[in-house]
């Protein structure tokens, strides 16, 4: 008997996210990422926190949106979202200091007081290991854990690197968990290095993808 996922029967396409999908996405990626030692740390022994991670992806959509190809979800016909990724375009990776300051009260509520001491930390230690070359930059992807392994996610990811060998663009993204590295090991990433987070904070790889070979124009729908 098999023991992988069952997809849908009729399949699914990806496409960018609609903005009535903003809650059903948050609460997707707060599934996903319920026992990601990052959001873990930060946010620790809450027994709210899967609660807390949705309202995180939340601002996170918030400031993804403006850009361009921000959120995109592998989706079935009738809407039923399967996983979602975040991407920032070269040179729009991070907030500007006005969006930032704007939403520092909704991230206190996130975090907490003490959370937001650690949160910082994360957010100073990536900022400082981010690579200045222009490139794509993968901010989180999460697949629904009913699903995990039947390559939902890998598909969504693809979507979007298709685009980066087309344009001989780069991508890069911090793998949380060290057991994710195979996953985008496979989709031609590569560990640059480790990120020790400060203050007693749990380890990040960040990777980098260069372009390969383009397969042809990628569609989005």
């Amino acid at each position: 008997m098999s023991t992988h996922p069952a997809l849908p029967p009729a399949g699914y396409g990806i496409r960018f996210a609609r903005p009535d999908e903003s809650g059903s996405i948050a609460a997707l990626l707060a599934r996903a990422f319920a026992d990601d030692p990052v959001m873990a740390w930060m946010i620790p022994g809450a027994a709210d926190r899967e609660r807390r991670i949705a309202r995180y992806f939340t601002l996170a959509q918030r400031q993804q949106r403006p850009r361009a190809g921000g959120v995109r979800v592998a989706a079935t016909v009738e809407g039923r979202l399967l996983a979602a990724a975040l991407w920032s375009g070269p040179g729009r990776w991070e907030p500007s200091p006005v969006r930032e300051l704007a939403a520092l009260p909704r991230y206190a509520r996130v975090f907490g007081l003490g959370g937001m001491q650690r949160a910082a930390e994360v957010q100073n230690a990536m900022h400082e290991a981010h690579p200045e070359a222009p490139h794509w930059y993968l901010l989180s992807v999460g697949t629904d854990p009913r699903l995990q392994g039947a390559g939902v996610g890998s598909a969504l990811v693809r979507q979007q690197l298709a685009d980066c060998d087309r344009l001989g663009q780069p991508a890069y993204l911090e793998s949380s968990k060290v057991a994710n590295v195979p996953f985008y090991e496979g989709l031609g990433f590569r560990v640059t290095g480790e990120l020790r987070i400060p203050a007693g904070g749990p380890t990040v790889w960040p990777m980098w993808r260069e372009p390969g070979p383009a397969a042809g124009p990628a569609t989005t729908g």
